[in-house]
């Protein structure tokens, strides 16, 4: 499962089957009897991943407040996505491949419980909902996919999202960390630009 986390996050979840298996030094026929398509792989690495991800429920519950409750949860998802890239595409090929698995639903509706009580107690914005959260915490777990230099930014673009969600009048700590130089952010973009002509010419030969 390793190698095959490994060659996701380089090539996405159409990485070739083939090279997953020689990586993880086992026959081809070995890996499609496990799993016979691509799609049981995927769900497979999914269902690893959720089960990691379902052991922060108890530190998030043992948090003084609701509030602080929505911080572990963001801190921990984000840092759960930059340590392993190939979570977003392995998550986004599951909605897509199989909607109605929905194993996180309990944690869902977890997350929809902490909201209510952080609008209650005054620290959430009243117009923010559990989704909102989700997707923000997703876009900054997308940074481990740029790069190392980037993996030590989540930290710091989460308490400026966190500063987001606050409610008016509520104390906005310090920012963690200091900006990437321009250089090295200018540097990351026309690399992933020429990872993804890279991808395109292949797409079309």
């Amino acid at each position: 499962m390793t190698e095959a986390r490994t060659l996701i996050a380089l090539h996405g979840v159409d990485a070739s089957l083939e090279e997953i298996a020689r990586r993880a030094d086992v026959g081809v026929a070995t890996l499609y009897r496990n799993f016979p398509t691509r799609d049981d792989l995927v769900r497979a690495l999914y269902d690893i991943a959720l089960a990691e991800l379902a052991t922060v429920r108890e530190e998030i519950a043992a948090a003084p407040t609701a509030w602080d409750g929505i911080v572990v949860y963001t801190e921990r998802v984000a840092e759960w996505l930059v340590a392993d890239p190939s979570l977003p595409p392995i998550l986004k090929r599951m909605a897509t491949a199989d909607p109605a698995y929905r194993p996180t639903a309990h944690f869902e509706n977890f997350l929809a419980s902490l909201v209510a009580q952080a609008k209650k107690d005054g620290d959430l914005r009243p117009d923010v909902d559990g989704l909102d959260i989700a997707v923000l915490v997703t876009i900054v777990g997308s940074l481990g996919s740029l790069g190392e230099g980037y993996t030590g930014q989540w930290r710091r673009q989460l308490s400026i999202l966190l500063d987001g969600l606050r409610a008016p009048g509520q104390e906005r700590p310090k920012l963690p960390g200091r900006p990437l130089p321009m250089r090295e952010f200018q540097a990351t973009v026309h690399g992933l630009t020429r990872r993804a002509k890279r991808a395109a010419s292949r797409g079309t030969a």
